[in-house]
């Protein structure tokens, strides 16, 4: 997920079906990608699982890229800040996201991931200088609060679930840190190539986990095999495309709000596809981050 600055204004008639069918697909494919990696855990540990997945976006992400032939070189600065966002976004992020994912449910780590947006903002406003709204100061304060009724809910858990809620956060945070990041370079260079990019460095610096991605693939079946080429495919490769395109022809806050559909979507998806749900407490306390995010979005 990303919240990049507007680009152009938002479109009308066909363009605009086209850029919503584009949010719609985002959407879901984002939040698949919270059920699949909770199936994969048991295949894959969190560094192969990342390695695998980013594997198989580079390819295709690569292949989409040459076909297009549009490729712009860049500067001193763009290529170190690739370098932070691949390796915190699409590197750490991933890590810590499937290892999360192996102590708690899809539903709980998608709630948390999700106050990555104010995050953010929150790093944008010194980063980037975009200052502090009264609105974003609030939505922020209820937001962390939904996180601590999670913590709240998983109290009682062992110690693994506890690091599962922490791991949780820190994938949020590197989202966050890893799109601040992002945002300066998509000004002049296209989505494709920010993407490829990201994942081509993640996957140089998470090649260290390429001889346990060997060992659990030979032993993991083909359907297991499937969901991890599904999850480079869809949720990575075409969404962040299909986001980049949406991104380019709406305004970046309206976009953004759509973010707030991927953990209920998580939910459902997990419980149909998984028969999992979280505890009663922990949905109260991810909807009270989704009201956070909310209010951190009112001007």
């Amino acid at each position: 997920m990303t919240t990049t600055p507007a680009l152009d204004s938002p479109p009308s008639g066909a363009g605009s079906r086209l850029a919503f069918g584009a949010v719609a697909f985002t959407v879901v494919a984002w939040a698949s990608a919270f059920v699949a990696i909770r199936d994969l855990g048991d295949d894959f540990g969190p560094g192969p699982l990342t390695l695998g997945r980013l594997l198989v976006a580079a390819v295709v992400l690569g292949a989409l890229l040459a076909a297009r032939r549009e490729w712009v070189r860049p500067t001193r600065q763009e290529w170190t800040l690739i370098g932070v966002y691949g390796l915190i976004w699409f590197g750490v992020y991933n890590v810590a996201l499937n290892a999360a994912e192996q102590r708690v449910d899809a539903g709980t780590a998608a709630m948390l991931v999700n106050i990555g947006p104010i995050l953010i903002a929150l790093l944008a406003g010194t980063l980037l200088r975009e200052g502090y709204p009264r609105w974003l100061l609030i939505g922020a304060g209820v937001a962390f609060a939904g996180a601590a009724l999670i913590g709240v809910a998983t109290a009682g858990e062992d110690d693994a679930v506890v690091l599962g809620i922490v791991l949780g956060v820190v994938a949020a945070v590197a989202y966050a840190i890893g799109v601040v990041a992002q945002k300066p370079v998509l000004r002049r260079l296209p989505s494709l190539q920010v993407t490829w990019l990201g994942c081509a460095v993640a996957s140089v610096a998470c090649l260290p986990y390429a001889p346990a991605l060997v060992e659990e693939s030979g032993r993991a079946s083909a359907g297991t095999l499937g969901w991890l080429v599904y999850l480079g495919l869809v949720p990575t490769a075409l969404a962040f495309s299909t986001w980049g395109y949406a991104l380019a022809r709406m305004d970046a806050g309206r976009l953004g709000v759509t973010t707030y559909l991927v953990p209920p979507l998580a939910i459902v998806l997990a419980w149909v596809l998984l028969a999992e749900a979280p505890a009663p407490l922990a949905l109260a306390g991810g909807a009270v981050c989704l009201l956070g995010v909310a209010l951190s979005r009112r001007r």
